[in-house]
This record gives C-alpha cells, sequence and structure tokens, in this order.
C-alpha cells in the first residue's frame, strides 16, 4: 500500500486528505468514524497510516494530545458530525490551554444541509471558536490540500495549539487535482508572522538584568518542552548558577533531582519553591503564562524585577507586569542569551534556599490499612526506569504526584495543566506510549477519574500499547471533598462515590492483569511486577479518604 497518490492523478479530496497526512509523516492517528467522516476512513484504511479506535471521541482528542506532547509534532483525532464533533470539544479545550498542537478533523453533513438542523449537524467551527488557534470549514475541495498545509503550519509555529478542519461529506466525495510537490511548497500566510528571534535590545537588557541580579530565579514552564528548549534552559541555569522552580506544566523540564531545582510554583506547589519566588529580586519567566494557580504564591514586590521570554505576545504581562518583555521562540531566544550570557556563581543565594526551614511533608495515615500517596510514590520513584512517562489525571493524585514524582534526564511528567480535565490520564498515556513504545508510561488517576474513562483499556488491548495505570482510591472525589471540608463548614456533599466497581475485577475482564496494595510493605512487589508487565497492567491503591492535598 502507498500513503501518496500519483503526482498529477485525479483524486478525491478524502483521498487527497489522506495523502496530505502522509506528506506531513503523520503515522499515527486516533478517532471514532460515523456517517459524516466515512469517505475519509474509505481512503485512509488503504493507506500506510495506522488509526488507534479510541472509545470515545474525546479521548481521541486526549490521546492526541499525549502523542503530540512526545513527539513534539502536531497530532491527528478524528470525529463524525454533530455528537461526535461536539464530544471532542473538551479535549479540543484542554489542548488549547496547554499550547499542545492538534489537528483535529471532523466529518459535516452535505454542503447544501448546513444549516438546515438536518440529521447530526452541529455548528462546531462556531462551538470552538473560543479556543482553537484557528478553524476552517472546507466547502471547496479544491481548497482542502492548501488548507490542510495552512493547518499544520498554524498549529505547530508560534504558540503551538489545535487547528480544527471540518469538512462536509460531499466535499470529501469530490475528485480534485492533486499535486504533491505543490502540496510541500512554502507556506505564507498573511497576518500570521510568529516572532522567532528576541529583539536584540531586548536580550541585552536580559543580559543586564541577570548579571546586577543577587537572587535571581527561573520559572520553567510548559513553552519550554516545544522544540525541546528545555535542554537551553539547562545550559542557561548551570552557566548562570540560577535556581529553578516550575509551574505545573513545566515539571520534568530539569530532573527533579537536579541541584538547582525546588519544585513546582503554586497554591498546591512545593513551600520552598513558592517561598524562592517571594525571595528572589529577578523573576525569569521561560515559556509560563504564570495563571492564577501560580500567582496566588506571589506576594506583592514592588522591587521584583521580571522577565517573561514567550512566544504569545499576549500571554506577557498578563498576569504578572513584565519588566524586561521578550517576545520569541524560547530555543532560539535562550541561543541568543547563551551566546552573551555571564558566568555567574549565587552560592549565598542557593545557601538561603538550602537551610529554608519550611516543610512539605505529608502526614501518615491513621488507618493500618491505607498507603500514604507521598509513599507510595517515593518508592515508585526508587523503581522507576531512566526514561519514563508519568502522565497524572486531575485532582488529589495530580498534586501527589507533581509534588513527589522523581525524574530523570530522560523522563517526561504530562498533564492536564491549563484546563485540569479529569479522564485525561488513560487516553494521553496511550497516545504517549504510542509515540514512544520504548518508554515505560504509567497513568496515575484517581477512583472518580479513572471512572471518567476505563473504557479505553479496550483502546490499550485492542492495539496492544501496554500502558500501566495507578488508581489511588480513596472512594471520593478528593479534590471536591477536601474543598467542602475546608470551605463549606465540612458540608461535603456529591463526593461519595459509593457503587464503583473492584477496579481489578474490571481490568480483569478486559484481559487485563492487576493487583491491590493495601499496605505499604506490598508497593515495592505490586510495583516491581506492574514495571516488568510486557503488557497492559493496573495497580488498585487504598487511600485514606480524608487524606490530604497538602
Amino acid at each position: 500500500m502507498s500513503n501518496v497518490s500519483n503526482k498529477s492523478k485525479q483524486i478525491t479530496a478524502a483521498r487527497a486528505l489522506v495523502n496530505c497526512l502522509a506528506l506531513e509523516k503523520v503515522s499515527t492517528v486516533f478517532g471514532y468514524p460515523g456517517a459524516a467522516i466515512c469517505p475519509f476512513y474509505d481512503e485512509l484504511s488503504k493507506s500506510n497510516i495506522e488509526h488507534i479506535l479510541v472509545r470515545h471521541e474525546a479521548n481521541a482528542g486526549h490521546a492526541a494530545s499525549g502523542y503530540a506532547r512526545i513527539t513534539g509534532k502536531a497530532a491527528v483525532c478524528i470525529a463524525t458530525s454533530g455528537p461526535g464533533a461536539t464530544n471532542l470539544i473538551t479535549a479540543i479545550a484542554t489542548a488549547y490551554m496547554d499550547s499542545i498542537p492538534m489537528i483535529c478533523i471532523t466529518g459535516q453533513v452535505n454542503t447544501d444541509q448546513i444549516g438546515k438542523d438536518v440529521f447530526q449537524e452541529a455548528d462546531i467551527t462556531g462551538a470552538v471558536e473560543s479556543f482553537v488557534k484557528h478553524s476552517f470549514l472546507i466547502k471547496d475541495a479544491q481548497d482542502l490540500p492548501e488548507t490542510v498545509r495552512k493547518a499544520f503550519y498554524i498549529a505547530s509555529t508560534g504558540r503551538p495549539g489545535p487547528v480544527l478542519l471540518d469538512i462536509p461529506i460531499d466535499v470529501l466525495r469530490t475528485d480534485i487535482d492533486f499535486d504533491n510537490v505543490k502540496y510541500m511548497e512554502q507556506v505564507d500566510i498573511r497576518g500570521y508572522k510568529p516572532n522567532f528571534h528576541g529583539n536584540k535590545l531586548q536580550i541585552k537588557r536580559v543580559i543586564e538584568a541577570i548579571e546586577t541580579a543577587d537572587k535571581p530565579l527561573i520559572c520553567a514552564g510548559g513553552g519550554l518542552f516545544n522544540r525541546e528548549a528545555y535542554k537551553l534552559m539547562r545550559q542557561f541555569a548551570e552557566h548562570a548558577d540560577i535556581p529553578v522552580i516550575s509551574t505545573m506544566m513545566g515539571i520534568s523540564a530539569l530532573p527533579t533531582e537536579h541541584p538547582l531545582y525546588y519544585g513546582m510554583i503554586g497554591m498546591h506547589g512545593k513551600g520552598i519553591a513558592n517561598r524562592a519566588i517571594n525571595n528572589c529580586d529577578l523573576l525569569i519567566l521561560l515559556g509560563a503564562r504564570v495563571n492564577d494557580r501560580a500567582v496566588l504564591a506571589l506576594k506583592n514586590n514592588d522591587s521584583l524585577k521580571v522577565i517573561h521570554i514567550d512566544i504569545d505576545p499576549a500571554e506577557i504581562g498578563k498576569n504578572l507586569p513584565a519588566s524586561i518583555p521578550v517576545v520569541g521562540d524560547l530555543r532560539a531566544v535562550l541561543e541568543q542569551l547563551l551566546e552573551q550570557l555571564p558566568k555567574k556563581k549565587h552560592e549565598n543565594w542557593k545557601k538561603l534556599l538550602k537551610t529554608d526551614t519550611g516543610s512539605d511533608t505529608l502526614d501518615m495515615p491513621s488507618k493500618t490499612d491505607k498507603i500514604n500517596p507521598k509513599q507510595f510514590i517515593n518508592i515508585l520513584n526508587r523503581l522507576l526506569p531512566e526514561e519514563s512517562v508519568i502522565v497524572a489525571d486531575v485532582g488529589q493524585n495530580q498534586i501527589w504526584t507533581a509534588n513527589n514524582i522523581s525524574l530523570s534526564e530522560h523522563g517526561r511528567f504530562i498533564t492536564s495543566g491549563g484546563m485540569g480535565t479529569m479522564g485525561y490520564s488513560v487516553p494521553a498515556a496511550i497516545g504517549a506510549k504510542k509515540a514512544a513504545p520504548e518508554k515505560e508510561v504509567i497513568a496515575i488517576c484517581g477512583d472518580g477519574s479513572f471512572q471518567m474513562q476505563m473504557m479505553e483499556l479496550a483502546t490499550a488491548i485492542q492495539h496492544n500499547i501496554n500502558i500501566k495505570i495507578i488508581i489511588m482510591k480513596n472512594n471520593r472525589l478528593g479534590m471536591v471533598r477536601e474543598l467542602q471540608q475546608n470551605l463549606y463548614n465540612n458540608n461535603c456533599t456529591a463526593v461519595n462515590l459509593d457503587g464503583s466497581p473492584d477496579f481489578v475485577k474490571i481490568a480483569a475482564a478486559y484481559g487485563i492483569n492487576g493487583d491491590y496494595v493495601t499496605d505499604i510493605k506490598q508497593a515495592d512487589k505490586a510495583l516491581i511486577t506492574l514495571l516488568a508487565s510486557k503488557k497492559p497492567y493496573l495497580l488498585q491503591i487504598n487511600i485514606d479518604e480524608n487524606e490530604k492535598t497538602m
């Protein structure tokens, strides 16, 4: 089978779409078919592109997100019209908030039926307008190749993000001329010219600020993973001897045990990281939006100088005033800075941080048949292979994992940071494992979030994607329960998960082995078995229902 048809042959737009994906070097797509997208699926089946059938459209988007975050390239998810497309909305919004490059392809009803409320019609381009980087409704089949090329370019350049392609079924069936050489011509979009290199004057101001700072601090954000800019950030921090904290999205930009790394900032972050940001005299934001959860940790400091480097000018100064704004691609800007960066030592500043007496420990649970999550993750840290990907879901499990996971230089932490989408971890882990089958990929979730995604166990089995899953079971929507206890006079309502199944037995029904951990003494053996498994594996650990996040 060939991915690309002959250069000058007339083909259907559906076939042309497959050719476009092949020319963009797409090897895997995630989706769920339906009538309006069937012409594309028919042609896709004749190509070398692998299709991963998920069990819910939102999970096609989350899987594509995990795939994109590991490869650094735009990933593709597919749904049909109407409810198929609307089910994809949460995944699109999740990717948008975390700046993940995705191409979202949806089928649409015939062009002459649009706006008539026919069967399975939904205005998906209108519905996602506020959280896509761009969207296209393709009504002329001949425009399809150029539009697809633009979509990949927009999704992958500047600040990455999801781009939607909505294609009516009659357009997919229409014959067009397709020239694969012409398709690969350079894209030029009027009005879309992302900045690349930083302004030279601003670069000079950054260098001067670093030279004069006594207590500089780098805040690493998720933008550092674009074009592997985190590697240059490490050189930058080490050369100028600057301590590093991270946002949740920036975790693993620097190895956890690196002597310059002090943990995650924010309302659920490490105390030492929050104290560092309130004592520094120069804050260097690298690819970080510094959203509300991070800004809450920062007290008023009129003397603080802030350098904010980001590809998106709209983000600079939005949540925190920037003394020295630098717009540009992080990798390119860091290359510029490294050419002029003075070699420095900040022993007094690091000594002050190391003598910090604040505590970040979790209390041990009072019940002997429950597991302390921090202890458990510390055991996992000891056993993890160097090249591991940890995908945390949302809720208490996310905070326990983010604050305690220890990843090496080759490790990666993934989560839904901006949107905080429950049900993200398992499909994202599937995408990540598909992108890097040689790496150990572990999804960590709660019993609430797992029940939003457990149907994807079938996807893992069907496509031989050997992810591992750890479920922290406390029979509660733990984060909400904790909020209700702290802010609503302990009126815990609608957070009890009675009626939940035995997750190990659920896994067994899918043909997946699993085990329970009810005593911390069982953790070593259980994790060794999980990591040794060559097939999907599920571990259920019992957490005290009143265990605190911090």
